[in-house]
């Protein structure tokens, strides 16, 4: 496996440099900041992303406004107790997208919030407390006790809730099969937990947050 100094360099030459790298690279959030999110900001995101999955992003936002309305502005409590007549009222609203399974999610995922609240006090300090170190059972967990929150929808969750985490986009896969990680897209647990020592390799390696450590594989893949 390459070190990432030579990854860098070689992502650093595709964009112009390391200072034009740099500015394209974001940061997680702290585990104070994370451990002060609101459960209803966690619901939203986990909502715009799960619509957003497989759909236009700019017509998510346009509509935002109504989903924001029609999901009590994603009051926990409110939206996990929404009725099935609720959500079939809902599926009739024309101010949001109207797509039953994803509407549906919203209570399932309220649900899912109360539980971890219950657990661990809020979602946030649920997300500082988990390991730094393991991702992937991060990313199993909101699969098995969310809804709709497997693959690159639960991964995206994570980076725009600020939670550190890779996201394995096209670019990042390729880079991982050229690095010999992995021979495909990385589905089965024995891949994933190839591609989550590697990352721990590089964030060790080079003191970069995951976050910044997938994007600078992506941007060395050609």
């Amino acid at each position: 496996m390459e070190s990432f100094d030579s990854i860098f360099e070689r992502a650093a030459a595709r964009k112009g440099g390391a200072l034009a790298l740099e500015s394209l690279l974001s940061v997680p959030k702290s585990k104070v900041a994370l451990s002060k999110l609101d459960d209803a900001d966690v619901l939203r995101e986990m909502t715009a992303c799960i619509f957003r999955s497989g759909f236009v992003w700019k017509i998510i936002e346009k509509k935002w406004p109504g989903f924001e309305s029609a999901f009590d502005h994603f009051d926990v409590t409110s939206c996990a107790m929404m009725s099935d007549e609720d959500l079939e009222c809902l599926q009739q609203n024309t101010e949001i997208v109207r797509h039953a399974k994803k509407i549906a999610s919203v209570r399932k995922n309220a649900q899912f919030i109360l539980d971890v609240r219950t657990a661990h006090g809020s979602f946030g300090v649920f997300l500082a407390q988990w390991p730094d170190d393991d991702f992937v059972d991060l990313w199993q967990e909101l699969k098995r006790k969310g809804d709709r929150l497997g693959g690159q929808t639960g991964r995206f969750f994570l980076r725009f809730i600020g939670r550190d985490t890779p996201v394995l986009s096209q670019d990042v896969v390729r880079c991982l099969i050229a690095q010999g990680v992995v021979d495909k897209d990385p589905t089965s647990k024995t891949a994933l937990n190839a591609v989550q020592h590697a990352f721990n390799h590089w964030r060790e390696e080079s003191g970069r947050s995951f976050t910044e450590i997938s994007r600078i594989l992506a941007c060395s893949t050609p």
